[in-house]
């Protein structure tokens, strides 16, 4: 298939692909309908009841676009934080967000320091720019704050990744660790810490926010796809500072944002009563997750998302077979891509009709693949 000759040397090596695989292709490619979607990290159980009745009340406003200063978001977002809404930018989750700054960072073979198996939309955004990665493998299955902080040093880097609590792994770092290493960080390099996870983590794994507020070599990233349940809205924020946030608007969509999703986001924010039980549903589907696993004589590892990250004891083959014979009873799971995470099979939390699925089925994939060796 021909291409415009005239699109840039770069984008004509790249590939063209995305940095996951949505079911909704799956279900195309391989005739399969999904019954059990817990594979993305998604929050199958879904948005408050309140944040569904006001996207009702205002979906006739979708004519309109959203300010495109994203004021009443941030407002909010400042309120719930105690911190000034000038600290705060609004974008299309974590994903777009993260996009943006490496925009604002990255030009052709700039190096950019991240973990070996990490986050793969990142790594996207990078080489999408003509970025440089720089890769520092996981050490006990947690991302090494050690290797990363000389890799930054070594190859004078002026971009970091940390994702804390992490994914794929579901691991993470107490706050003092995590602070440790970004006050230890050159002045020249700009830590970003995802923190999408972080209203699964343990209190003590999350900084304060005023900790790190002042610090213009980090931004911290925020979403309201996970625990909040919105991932289809696709709204997510990052904190830094004034410079940092103001930064955001020289290059981003500044009509990006979709009205109904703001309102969403709103309201979401509002119910934090919601949240909460929300919260204790993620962590009782972890503890079926891992009992499930270890009942079929798996591994799981401990967890501070809304994921269990769990070890086959084999290689990435063994894992994409688990995989792929899960998909043919109808659950959606994903794995890791690098090895040795690869060894892995990832599991989101959902409701109990998912887990009984999955529990059902997770037996009798494992025979079918011993049967077959």
């Amino acid at each position: 298939m021909s291409a415009f000759s005239r699109f840039t040397a770069l984008a004509h090596s790249l590939p063209a692909t995305v940095p996951f695989v949505g079911p909704e292709a799956i279900e195309r490619s391989r005739g399969l309908a999904v019954t059990a979607r817990i594979g993305a990290n998604e929050s199958g159980f879904g948005p408050a009841p309140s944040v569904l009745e006001a996207m009702r009340e205002k979906a006739g406003t979708t004519w309109m676009y959203a300010d495109p200063e994203n004021v009443a978001l941030r407002e909010a977002l400042a309120f719930h934080h105690d911190i000034s809404r000038d600290n705060i930018a609004v974008g299309g989750g974590v994903d777009g967000l993260l996009g943006e700054i490496v925009r604002l960072v990255v030009e052709p073979g700039t190096p950019v320091v991240t973990s070996l198996g990490g986050y793969p939309t990142f790594n996207y955004h990078v080489n999408g720019f003509g970025g440089r990665l720089v890769t520092v493998p996981y050490v006990g299955d947690r991302e090494d704050l050690d290797g990363l902080a000389q890799a930054v040093r070594r190859e004078n880097a002026p971009l970091v990744y940390l994702a804390n609590p992490d994914n794929p792994m579901g691991s993470w770092w107490d706050a003092d660790s995590v602070v440790a290493f970004a006050r230890a960080l050159p002045e020249t390099t700009l830590l970003v810490l995802d923190e999408a996870y972080c209203e699964t983590a343990p209190a003590d794994a999350i900084p304060a926010m005023e900790t790190l507020i002042g610090q213009p070599n980090v931004l911290r990233m925020r979403t309201f796809s996970k625990a909040y349940g919105l991932a289809g809205a696709r709204v997510g924020y990052a904190v830094g500072t004034l410079g940092n946030a103001q930064a955001f608007d020289k290059i981003r969509n500044h009509f990006g944002m979709a009205r109904l999703s703001v309102e969403a986001a709103l309201a979401a924010l509002k119910d934090q009563a919601y949240l909460a039980v929300v919260v204790d549903k993620i962590a009782a589907a972890r503890e079926r997750i891992a009992a499930i696993a270890a009942e079929n004589g798996l591994k799981p590892l401990a967890s501070a998302t809304n994921f269990v990250t769990i070890d086959c004891g084999r290689d990435g083959a063994y894992a994409r077979a688990v995989v792929d014979g899960l998909m043919e009873h109808g659950v959606f799971i994903r794995m890791p891509g690098i090895a040795p995470l690869n060894r892995c099979i990832r599991v989101s939390t959902g409701p109990e009709e998912d887990m009984a699925l999955f529990s059902a089925v997770l037996p009798k994939v494992l025979k079918r693949i011993a049967n077959s060796e």
